[in-house]
């Protein structure tokens, strides 16, 4: 099975593609959505559409696993977090993909065993889960950790 883990923003979105055989995972791909701070909030939507479109279309997975919103302090960054994530999710509709949605905490105790772990154990993990994968940045990373938590808690069919 093919999974597209997403970790939205508007600023830069993370993505990581993994393969799952029985209980080996092996990195694909990742990357990053980065959209410019300077355009209107519609035309950063609608690149951040077009290329997650072409990563799905590159890739062909066949489900997603996204991570939710956390409220921030700034009620408008939350609002620009969930425009984001809408789109994602519409991208991952539009292709058929099944999705599941995970919390940040549990993620982060997929991959290193707590939910109260910081990034940098978060990506140390993942060296050791995904050895030889270039992760291209922290949004990447955060991606590919939402990747490996799907793998672990999908259902067994």
């Amino acid at each position: 099975m093919i999974i597209l883990g997403l970790d939205p923003s508007l600023s830069c979105t993370g993505w990581g593609i993994i393969r799952v055989e029985g209980s080996r995972i092996s990195h694909i791909a990742n990357g990053q959505i980065k959209t410019d701070a300077k355009a209107p909030l519609p035309d950063r939507l609608a690149h951040l559409d077009t290329v997650l479109a072409a990563v799905i279309v590159d890739h062909a997975p066949q489900c997603a696993a996204v991570e939710e919103v956390f409220v921030n302090d700034n009620p408008q960054s939350t609002l620009k977090l969930a425009h984001a994530r809408g789109v994602v999710l519409l991208g991952c509709a539009r292709a058929r993909l099944t999705v599941g949605e995970y919390a940040p905490r549990l993620v982060k105790k997929a991959i290193v065993g707590t939910g109260t772990a910081a990034k940098e154990q978060v990506q140390t993990m993942l060296r050791v889960l995904l050895p030889g994968a270039k992760v291209v940045g922290a949004d990447a990373a955060d991606a590919l950790a939402v990747a490996i938590c799907h793998a672990n808690h999908r259902p067994r069919y």
